[in-house]
Formats: C-alpha cells, sequence, structure tokens
C-alpha cells in the first residue's frame, strides 16, 4: 500500500535503549490504518494514512537491550520535517546517566516541534521529552517508575502520575502516555486526530486495543527508590520498611535519627523526594495492596494491620493513591490470580 502525499509523515525515535516491542507494536498499526479493515472485509486498500519511519541518529544497525539487531529506515536527517514525532520507551534506571544520543535527539525534537510537528512520548519516553525542555511548565505523565526522577528533576513539569494519556500545550502538541503499553492508547489518540474516529475505532477492533480508562495508579508500585547518598535518611528508611505501623511513626525516626522532625523533613524531602509522612503513607498503602491481592483478610483488618485507626481514614489515602477504591482493587486483581493458580494445576 502506498502512502498518500498528504499521509502524517510520522518519525519514530530509534536508539539501543528503546523497547523494540513498543517501536515494531506502534509501526505495525500505524501501517495498519486504510489497509487491514478493508482486507478482512474484502474491500479495495487505500492509501496508507500515516508514513512512518524508525530513525536513529545515522540510520546504523544496533544491538536493542536483548541483544537484538535491529536496522532502523534511515537516519534523523533523511526525515527533517515530520508531523509527529514518537518517543517510544526507554530502558533506563531512574538513576543512570542519560545516553549520549539524547543530545543530538534532543535537538532533533525541538527542531520538529518549533516547524510545528507534533511531539510524543511513550511511558519513560517523557525523560527524553523533559531533557529538551518542551514540557516545562505544562501538564506530563511518565511510567510509574519514573514518577519521583521527574519530580525531583524537573520541577517545572506539572506531573500527572494517576493519567495514561496527557494532551498539552498549544493546540496539544506536546502528548505524552504513560506505561509502557500506553502506546496503544497514544496510537488511538493520534489515529483518531490524523485519520478519523472511524479509523482509530477500526484499529481497535482489530488489535483489540482497549483504553486504560482507569488511569495507571492501580498498577504502581509506591514506593520510592532510595538511591541517594544522604546515610542518615537511608537508615530512617530502613528502620520505616518494619515500623510504619506503629502510632506517630514520623516522630519516631527523628528519635532514631537524633534529628528535629523539621530537619528530618527537610533532608528526608530533599533525598527522596517525599516528606516523611508520605514515606510512611506509601509504605503503608503498598503493603495493603499486597494484602489485598494475596488474601481475603476484610478491608477493615487490613485499615488495622498497616496502621490506621479509622477505617474511613485508610478508605480515603487508599483510592487517593491508587486511584480506586479497595474493594475496587480487590476485585480487580483476585480473580486473575485465581485464574493463573487454576491454570497451574
Amino acid at each position: 500500500m502506498t502512502s498518500s502525499p498528504t499521509a502524517c509523515r510520522t518519525a519514530v525515535l530509534a536508539m539501543p535503549c528503546v523497547g523494540t516491542s513498543t517501536v515494531f507494536g506502534i509501526l505495525d498499526v500505524m501501517g495498519s490504518v486504510g489497509r487491514d479493515w478493508q482486507m478482512l472485509h474484502g474491500t479495495q486498500a487505500g492509501p496508507s494514512a500515516f508514513n512512518a519511519k524508525l530513525l536513529s541518529i545515522d540510520g546504523a544497525s544496533y544491538r536493542d537491550v536483548n541483544g537484538r539487531v535491529i536496522t532502523p529506515d534511515g537516519a534523523l536527517s533523511d526525515f527533517d520535517r515530520p508531523d509527529v514525532v514518537i518517543v517510544p520507551d526507554l530502558h533506563l534506571a531512574p538513576s543512570s546517566p542519560m545516553p549520549d544520543e539524547f543530545c543530538e535527539m534532543s535537538t532533533y525534537i525541538r527542531t520538529a516541534h518549533a516547524r510545528g510537528a507534533v511531539i510524543t512520548s511513550v511511558c519513560s519516553g517523557s525523560v527524553l521529552l523533559a531533557a529538551t525542555g518542551l514540557l516545562n511548565g505544562l501538564e506530563a505523565t511518565t511510567h510509574w517508575g519514573f514518577g519521583d526522577f521527574m519530580t525531583r528533576e524537573f520541577p517545572d513539569i506539572q506531573l500527572r502520575r494517576e493519567r495514561i494519556l496527557v494532551p498539552a500545550g498549544e493546540g496539544h502538541r506536546v502528548v505524552t502516555a504513560g506505561g509502557a503499553s500506553a502506546w496503544g492508547d497514544l496510537m488511538l489518540y493520534l489515529i483518531g486526530r490524523f485519520a478519523g474516529e472511524e479509523e482509530a475505532r477500526r484499529m481497535a477492533k482489530i488489535y483489540l486495543l482497549q483504553p486504560h480508562t482507569e488511569g495507571q495508579l492501580h498498577y504502581a508500585s509506591l514506593l520510592a527508590g532510595r538511591q541517594h547518598e544522604d546515610a542518615v535518611v537511608a537508615e530512617a528508611q530502613v528502620w520505616a520498611a518494619d515500623n510504619y505501623a506503629v502510632p506517630r511513626p514520623v516522630a519516631a525516626m527523628a528519635k532514631r535519627t537524633g534529628l528535629t522532625e523539621r530537619n528530618l523533613l527537610r533532608r528526608f524531602r530533599r533525598a527522596t523526594g517525599q516528606s516523611p509522612a508520605d514515606y510512611i503513607q506509601t509504605l503503608r498503602i503498598e503493603e495493603a495492596k499486597q494484602m489485598l491481592e494475596t488474601s481475603d483478610t476484610p478491608i477493615e483488618e487490613i485499615a488495622s494491620e498497616v496502621g490506621y485507626t479509622e477505617t474511613s481514614s485508610f478508605r480515603n489515602a487508599f483510592k487517593r493513591h491508587v486511584g480506586m477504591s479497595a474493594s475496587a482493587y480487590r476485585k480487580k486483581r483476585l480473580p486473575g490470580v485465581a485464574q493463573f493458580s487454576a491454570a497451574s494445576q
């Protein structure tokens, strides 16, 4: 199928750290628009609505994080006026140095945006967008594992951790998608925007793409990382991991460290991006999630066991952090566990 002269020129960025499954999922879906629905229904395919290319800095083959050889369609310079740029998910630890490719990729992205392109990212790809400065002052989302990193390193971004898809900026020309599988949500959005809602519905049916309407908080492991250099705060975190359910845990943490609560707050926030109280609450909610997933313990007992004296306070905190009620979370999780257990017997 040939591309229409008016096809949306889409640059999918490639480098060794990008997620290969995401890259080819995007390319396959975009290549299907205007073709596969017609094929399944015995009608003539029309010109493609998208001209999508996988582009690296120099166009040369590279090995991805799993050692597979990936051959891009070309170099960035071969596709210098895209209508859309997509940064796939990045296989990076939040604390790792940024890849050398980021500098040239950032220049390409900023130039494309200045020429009118829509700039998008999937999952941790938002880190590259953040490095360009294009997200400053805007709402954005990212994979839940990068939330604390983004808040700490890019404080000018209005991070929406709970959202799956965040169009932002003038004309919604910057779009971030949170979570690796959110590439499907991004695809439906872009197909609807550039090829029409009917085409988006068709692709959703063909690929069984189901928008993540409940957000991503209930998938998140809420614990903040411990990778910092403040030994006093690290010791407090280790103590908190086993004692989060005690009464007045923040005061107890301060006493153990020999700091005032005010000084502990300052050092803790600087080291982790969270206050001690917020950290305790994430520990409690994470333990509650594990209990809801793996046991039939009544919610009232779970609330008490993780340190809440009032069940209503627990319910409110759980919904605020996870994006759904504790009872809804249990219903969502336990059937899947039961199905896998039954299948393994």
